[in-house]
């Protein structure tokens, strides 16, 4: 079951790699957060480094668990 979920077909590329581009981009985000307020810059303020970085360890660990439980 959770293999028809990971490979889901969305515009002919699998749910897991949608997933895998929005993790990495979240991750990033999260760091440029951190780093723009560290030089000064808070258009964004610090309080949403935290709650980005839970974001994206959630989903890192959805994307993880799908791409492992795929293949059991």
């Amino acid at each position: 079951m959770l293999r028809n979920i990971s490979y889901f077909s969305i515009f002919g590329k699998p749910l897991i790699m949608y997933l895998g581009i929005l993790t990495l981009s979240s991750f990033l985000f999260t760091a440029l957060i951190g780093f723009l307020n560290f030089k000064g810059i808070h258009k964004i303020p610090f309080k949403w480094h935290p709650r980005m970085a839970a974001i994206s360890i959630t989903l890192a660990l959805i994307h993880g668990l799908l791409g492992i439980l795929a293949y059991l």
